[in-house]
């Protein structure tokens, strides 16, 4: 009889628990939900700047430290889709489109300065009409002439620097660059024309995967996605243009590492030691200029990011969260 009773109380205990989570499903499921982080939310904006259409994705919250994202070609603020939600949850990261790159407007290049002091002025005045004072840059690839020329021109609000295979010395311009240079030295059709080859599929192709730790972490959409917006119409002149104009940077070099010297942002430098177009030789001598910048060769290639984004992605953050964040 005891037992049969004991038996009875387990059951009742049983049919208790039971019927409390048929009921409740939803506040188990609430209770699980609470207990997972949210993504946070990317927004997608335009603004018409010096009668252009800036295209530019913006996320994290208003009154926390802006990390402005500076791409590099052929692609756009695409290339930082993946990082962005890992540092929005702490700073307010802004990653703009320049004019016939992206979402952003593409003049005709005969109407329109394809040059990256014109970039730099256009990034500026964005910035001012969305109330950005102070920023950490991410300077990739075109972006560091892009984002250098910013900082010469407002050097107190550059509140740090992420260095990522973007060239601010003539080491960096190795054999990769000779027929562009001859561009420089000589703006001929046969010249021009031999740099068509750099807007092709099998070269857009080649910059996501040469020299990448692991081809299968590399999303062939990248260079569908850039290849497809490099071959609107007139988009080939808009490129050929900023090749030319690519190499009115390289005065500036100067100025810019005199820009390193003096106000000496913190620094970190992530770079694909495999590149090809920015080998690690441009690299290097940042350290010169800043000889407290944290260096880090990733073994990855141009766009480390679409590789090494668990390896990068942390060193960024751990560097943002040490000299920029507010406590």
């Amino acid at each position: 009889m005891s037992n049969f009773k004991l038996s009875a109380a387990a059951l009742a205990v049983a049919s208790v628990l039971l019927a409390s989570t048929a009921l409740f499903p939803s506040k188990l499921l609430e209770a699980h939900a609470a207990e997972q982080t949210v993504p946070p939310t990317v927004h997608y904006r335009t603004k018409k700047i010096d009668g252009v259409d800036i295209f530019y994705r913006e996320a994290g919250p208003a009154d926390t430290p802006v990390v402005l994202l500076l791409h590099g070609f052929p692609t756009s603020s695409h290339m930082f889709r993946n990082l962005i939600p890992l540092l929005a949850d702490r700073y307010h990261v802004i990653a703009p489109d320049y004019p016939g790159f992206g979402q952003s407007a593409a003049p005709d290049h005969k109407e329109f300065a394809y040059t990256f002091g014109h970039y730099a002025d256009l990034v500026d005045d964005l910035l001012g009409q969305i109330g950005m004072k102070s920023y950490a840059m991410y300077v990739m690839d075109y972006g560091a002439p892009v984002g250098y020329r910013l900082a010469l021109k407002h050097p107190e609000r550059v509140s740090a620097l992420i260095i990522q295979n973007g060239n601010a010395y003539d080491e960096g311009l190795g054999l990769f660059w000779d027929p562009i240079k001859a561009y420089w030295n000589s703006d001929t059709p046969e010249h021009r024309k031999a740099l068509e080859s750099l807007m092709t599929l099998e070269t857009t192709k080649f910059q996501y995967t040469d020299g990448m730790s692991d081809l299968s972490r590399i999303d062939p959409d990248n260079w569908i996605h850039d290849q497809a917006l490099l071959d609107r119409p007139g988009n080939l002149d808009i490129q050929l243009d900023l090749f030319k104009d690519y190499g009115s940077n390289v005065p500036l070099y100067p100025k810019f590492q005199d820009f390193f010297r003096t106000q000496k942002p913190p620094t970190i430098i992530v770079w694909g030691r495999n590149d090809k177009i920015f080998p690690v030789s441009g690299a290097l001598p940042y350290l010169k200029d800043l000889p407290d910048a944290e260096y880090h060769l990733i073994d990855a290639g141009h766009f480390a990011l679409e590789d090494k984004l668990d390896e990068i992605a942390p060193l960024i953050r751990n560097f943002l969260d040490r000299k920029v964040a507010r406590n």
